[in-house]
């Protein structure tokens, strides 16, 4: 017979004597130590003390072994010592021990004693003495806990099973507890399981939001390259449709222009066509369909007064103040400080109703500084519909740049972003 041709009943029941095997069966008396509790646990970290917090991180043990104690006193108060005591009391106490450092193999542990108790036992419940009874309902509770809830299933049809044996082929006349047993563990087991799967479901939603934060950052780093990119082509390719436009003019400019002169500016015209073109190859790929190149001028810190004049009528009181002088910087260092800017007030705007802004940009030897601080919030902050990934935009045009960037809350309450941009120096500057 193939897999094919099996029916589905024989299939369940062979995942099920296989989940058996695996969950009971298989590496049963394995070392398996039970872990200390985390000292940043949600319930270590609200007691007071650090003595207590690094003694409480062993409350399950501690727990565990009292259980075990308890179990050994049952069984001291019902039976004397003897034979009697070390089937009824001190196995269940050394099962419950063990569930510290070997789970399942407990669970055994515990079982196994328990076909003697109708042989042994002088009390009037069984197939569970009073300290078997706590023992036995202990080991499950802690095995389920430690393992997943098709385990803990597994240990009450077990259980179950051997009660039914117990009371038909072995009974001696005593009241059967087998109905408690059952009950009490079904309603503890049960308890035990939901926990389980609700730890569970609360583990993959945290894991998958942490991909999907992950996969939101990756997806916003690439969009704010791209659009990096696209302003970059902007901006080099109207200097390079310059210098091609001025190197074919330039023989013109001159009255009887010498040979040499002439196929200079003609290597120089073909060398900046040829350079425009692998641009818009390279570039191209990142560029949308239906991408317009923009009509304007890719704006920089000359256009900022028209920026803040926008974010004034928007609500946002904003400061400007210029330090050092004032010089022309690289389109890209310019056209980056002005996005940064403009995406710093924009944050200010959504996350800071009714705060003031302060916009400083520095010309300082090495470079250009920014400087971009709001105030607390004086009205209420509503949720904000944006992705919430600009300041994953303005490091990525900062670290383009060979920059640095600090993004982070004042002691006032209020937000302030940091920039420096590094800008070499031409040899008219070091001149001067």
């Amino acid at each position: 017979m193939t897999e094919k041709t099996r029916s589905p009943e024989y299939r369940l029941a062979q995942g099920a004597l296989s989940g058996l095997r695996q969950d009971l069966f298989h590496n049963a008396f394995a070392y398996r130590p039970l872990p200390p509790l985390r000292p940043d646990g949600p319930l270590v970290r609200r007691l007071p003390g650090k003595r207590i917090r690094r003694a409480a991180v062993w409350l399950p043990h501690a727990v565990v072994l009292f259980l075990a104690f308890i179990t050994l006193m049952l069984a001291s108060a019902s039976t004397g010592t003897g034979l009697d005591f070390l089937v009824v009391g001190f196995a269940p106490a050394v099962a419950v021990g063990m569930t510290l450092v070997r789970p399942v193999g407990a669970w055994w542990v515990s079982m196994a004693p328990t076909p003697f108790v109708a042989v042994l036992g002088s009390w009037g419940d069984w197939p569970w003495a009073p300290s078997g009874f706590l023992g036995h309902l202990t080991v499950m509770t802690v095995v389920a806990l430690r393992t997943r809830p098709r385990t803990a299933a597994w240990m009450w049809v077990i259980t179950a099973a051997y009660s039914v044996f117990a009371d038909t082929a072995i009974s001696r006349g005593y009241g059967s507890n087998a109905p408690g047993m059952l009950f009490t563990s079904a309603f503890v087991l049960l308890i035990v399981s939901m926990f389980l799967t609700r730890r569970e479901a609360r583990q993959e939603v945290a894991a998958e939001k942490t991909v999907t934060a992950v996969e939101r950052d990756r997806r916003t780093l690439l969009e704010e390259r791209t659009t990096i990119a696209r302003e970059l082509h902007d901006v080099v390719a109207h200097h390079m449709s310059v210098v091609a436009i001025q190197a074919e003019a330039a023989p013109y400019r001159v009255e009887n222009p010498p040979e040499e002169l002439e196929k200079a500016f003609a290597t120089i015209r073909e060398n900046a066509v040829a350079a425009l073109t692998e641009l818009r190859r390279i570039l191209g790929v990142v560029r949308a369909e239906d991408y317009e190149a923009p009509d304007a001028p890719q704006p920089v810190l000359a256009d900022l007064d028209n920026l803040l004049g926008n974010v004034r009528e928007a609500g946002l009181e904003t400061e400007k103040t210029i330090t050092g002088a004032v010089r022309a910087l690289p389109q890209g260092v310019e056209l980056s400080a002005y996005r940064i800017i403009q995406e710093a007030l924009s944050n200010a705007l959504r996350h800071a109703p009714g705060a003031t802004a302060k916009v400083e940009i520095s010309y300082v030897l090495g470079g250009l500084g920014l400087r971009i601080v709001n105030t607390e919030p004086q009205g209420l902050v509503k949720p904000s519909p944006g992705a919430g990934h600009g300041i994953t935009g303005m490091r990525e045009r900062v670290s383009m740049l060979s920059g640095e960037m600090t993004a982070e809350p004042t002691e006032e309450g209020g937000y302030e972003v940091t920039a420096f941009i590094p800008v070499a120096q031409t040899v008219a500057e070091e001149a001067s």
